[in-house]
């Protein structure tokens, strides 16, 4: 189980890259619009989101890669992508090189999305797969922090402080990549690929509990019952695509990623300062982290549905307030509190879940097609929100944008009331026979 730990562990680290790569820029937000003299426009969907779009092409392709070369070459140039795109954002003199490179990290951000949950799911035993997978998270979110953290420390430090914001980014993304050099490869992978002797030795030291036959003869009889022609639009799989559509769906209309994008200015627009609002966007990294420890030491003892629950009615409490703080001219400390709760609630319910569950909802032979396509939704709707915030800011005002993202979350509760099937300590063979008989 120690073997088993430290790889979950590795292919963990791609979404602290991930974490990291994400909120690096909010530190960098305004200073790249006063630098480069950009309008609203132009600054959101070129210089902000461009990342995102980045992730968004990394999510609808980078299936392929992730079935056709493998997890764990994958998840080695998703090291190398990250690593470019930090020391060339870092360098970049214009707005369009900028944005060139923070695609390519894009590009990693989510293709990692794919291939790290796919990796831990298939090496983890069932009874720990929630768990093992939540390390994703837990990563991501200890990125958040630390991007909040060093943008803390690295603001002020000269008139090109954000060159270094976007820089150091380069040193976990090389040694991340270093050490996927060791780990194996998934045996389930293996195993569609034909490499049988590979695939005994490498689950011969991860699994202890079922037999390497016991698998091969599971993998098989949903084998028989498939062909390799078939898509996820299939009828048959209609229950797991659009549980892994609305999922993706409900986690980016909380306004999660428009948030965490743009921490510091919506401090700023309560009435708090720079420094004060870089510091609060601290605040968010440790409660996120916080939360999401907490939300992965309940997923197998709860469930993946009762952590929504929790999550939901903490998004309609959280969000409410936050857009009746803006309504009411509340400002000062009540802000980053409800902020704070709003944080709490996705880490303990969307943030620990929504890769997990995509990640275990489809068959071996579509996973990640599967997981793709429920990443290519997340990601759409997580360039497109942000493109928006600074428009919407400026037209509508924050506390209509909140008041928006709350009404969702009442929707998310609907979903998981009468449609969210619990997945908790099932074999993904076994699943995945569930969840097709389902229409």
């Amino acid at each position: 189980m120690k073997q088993v730990l430290y790889w979950s562990f590795v292919a963990a680290l791609a979404g602290f890259l991930f974490g990291f790569d994400t909120v690096v820029i909010s530190g960098a937000d305004k200073k790249l619009q006063v630098l480069w003299d950009s309008s609203d426009g132009f600054h959101g969907f070129v210089v902000m989101a461009m990342a995102l779009w980045g992730t968004v092409a990394g999510a609808i392709f980078g299936g392929y890669p992730t079935q056709r070369f493998g997890r764990k070459q994958t998840l080695l140039w998703i090291g190398i992508f990250y690593t470019l795109s930090s020391v060339g954002s870092a360098l970049a003199n214009d707005p369009i090189s900028f944005a060139a490179f923070r695609f390519l990290g894009g590009l990693g951000v989510g293709i990692s999305t794919i291939a790290a949950p796919a990796y831990i799911s298939e090496i983890a035993p069932a009874k720990h797969r929630g768990r093992l997978v939540g390390l994703y998270q837990f990563s991501l979110v200890l990125g958040i922090l630390l991007a909040f953290v060093s943008n803390y420390f690295l603001s002020g430090i000269g008139e090109h402080d954000w060159r270094w914001m976007m820089g150091v980014e380069a040193f976990p993304a090389v040694f991340y990549t270093i050490l996927c050099l060791r780990i194996p490869m998934s045996p389930r992978w293996l195993i569609t690929k034909n490499r049988i002797d590979e695939a005994r030795a490498i689950y011969s030291k991860i699994n202890s509990e079922g037999s390497f036959e016991g698998l091969m003869s599971e993998m098989k009889g949903n084998t028989s019952k498939q062909n390799d022609n078939e898509s996820i639009f299939h009828s048959k799989y209609r229950f797991p695509l659009k549980l892994a559509f609305l999922v993706a769906f409900f986690n980016q209309l909380s306004g999660i990623n428009a948030f965490l994008y743009y921490a510091p200015r919506i401090f700023e627009e309560g009435g708090l300062g720079e420094s004060t609002s870089l510091l609060s966007s601290i605040g968010i990294g440790v409660t996120n982290l916080i939360f999401t420890f907490v939300g992965i030491s309940l997923i197998d003892k709860l469930g993946r549905r009762q952590l929504l629950y929790i999550g939901s009615f903490g998004y309609i409490i959280s969000l409410s307030l936050v857009a009746c703080a803006f309504f009411f001219e509340w400002g000062g400390i009540l802000i980053p509190i409800f902020l704070f709760l709003f944080i709490a609630a996705h880490a303990i319910g969307q943030g620990t879940v929504i890769w997990v569950f995509i990640s275990e909802i489809f068959p071996n032979h579509l996973r990640n097609s599967g997981q793709a396509f429920g990443t290519s939704v997340h990601w759409i709707l997580a360039a497109v929100i942000p493109s928006f915030v600074p428009i919407l800011f400026s037209t509508i005002g924050a506390g209509i944008v909140f008041l928006i993202f709350a009404i969702f979350m009442l929707l998310q509760l609907i979903f998981v009331h009468y449609m969210m099937p619990e997945t908790r300590g099932v074999s993904l063979e076994e699943l995945s026979e569930k969840l097709i008989k389902k229409k």
